[in-house]
């Protein structure tokens, strides 16, 4: 005789269920896109991501050293070779980017949908992004006239050795164009902003990462840039918080650095279109690849 009260099947496919999130002050609507991240974890993850990272330029300082013959009287621990600063500079966006995963495994298990690493609407995140950009172009050329710094420029290249060799060129365009605004995008948008921004809210957080993230670059920009650089460090949160997805920052945040290291070269339109095309590209594939590994997106993600 058939039981009269059969089980209920199981649900052939189960979703994640989203992360519990943290008490959030007043005003602050809670959303799948804001992980539990204490905001002290922030700036834990920025001193310890930079003091490995400093390490890390050291050994390798010291390990190129001593392929070239060099000793610690002879002053060429001073100069690294352009392969030493490429490598170091790669360390440190690695180191970052271990930071952040580091620090956001103290409230649970991050996922790459965490940091915003997640689709949005194709054309509003087209719209958002052009603005973004346009608004720091504006900015830049505003604040440049006003402190009279027409002549600054890009120093980044130059310390990396792109002008030493055609190989040293390449390398440092990769580097500039897409591996910086991935790794920068993943730590000071997807983590740093996003566990602050859990603390006191989008603008207080945006105002805090933009001026961090503009006081970083000191060591590689001309100090007449510091200001906008923190101004674009700003904007891009806030663009984060409108799309809330992670792609359209890098994709702003890769063309201009395409479109600036292309200045600095000197390059033409046409060169400078190849360029920006090839850094787009690439930013897609390696997105795509970090997407493919995490499995499907839950839809409380894209919600």
């Amino acid at each position: 005789m058939p039981d009269a009260h059969p089980e209920p099947l199981a649900a052939p496919f189960s979703h994640p269920s989203p992360p519990l999130l943290p008490e959030l002050p007043d005003g602050v609507e809670p959303t799948p896109l804001a992980p539990q991240w204490r905001a002290w974890t922030a700036f834990a993850a920025l001193v310890v991501g930079f003091v490995f990272a400093a390490v890390g330029a050291v050994v390798l300082t010291l390990i190129g050293g001593a392929f070239n013959g060099a000793s610690l009287a002879s002053g060429k621990f001073a100069h690294p070779s352009p392969a030493v600063n490429i490598l170091a500079t790669v360390v440190q966006d690695l180191c970052l980017i271990g930071a952040a995963v580091i620090f956001a495994r103290l409230a649970g298990r991050p996922r790459p949908w965490d940091f915003g690493l997640h689709g949005t609407r194709f054309w509003p995140a087209v719209g958002w992004g052009v603005l973004t950009l346009t608004a720091f172009w504006f900015v830049t050329l505003g604040w440049v006239k006003l402190v009279g710094a027409s002549n600054a420029t890009e120093k980044l290249p130059t310390e990396l050795g792109a002008d030493q060799s055609t190989v040293a060129l390449v390398c440092v365009g990769v580097l500039v164009c897409v591996v910086a605004p991935l790794a920068e995008e993943f730590f000071f948008r997807g983590f740093f902003f996003t566990a602050l921004r859990s603390w006191k809210g989008i603008w207080p957080a945006a105002v805090i990462t933009g001026l961090i993230f503009g006081a970083i670059h000191g060591g590689s920009s001309d100090i007449a840039f510091l200001v906008p650089l923190a101004f674009f460090g700003f904007s891009l949160c806030l663009l984060y918080a409108r799309t809330r997805s992670l792609y359209p920052c890098i994709a702003v945040h890769a063309s201009n650095n395409a479109i600036a290291f292309c200045s600095s070269q000197g390059w033409g339109l046409t060169t400078g279109i190849a360029v920006l095309a090839g850094a787009l590209a690439l930013v897609a594939l390696v997105c795509w690849l970090v997407r493919l590994a995490a499995g499907p997106t839950p839809a409380w993600a894209l919600s």
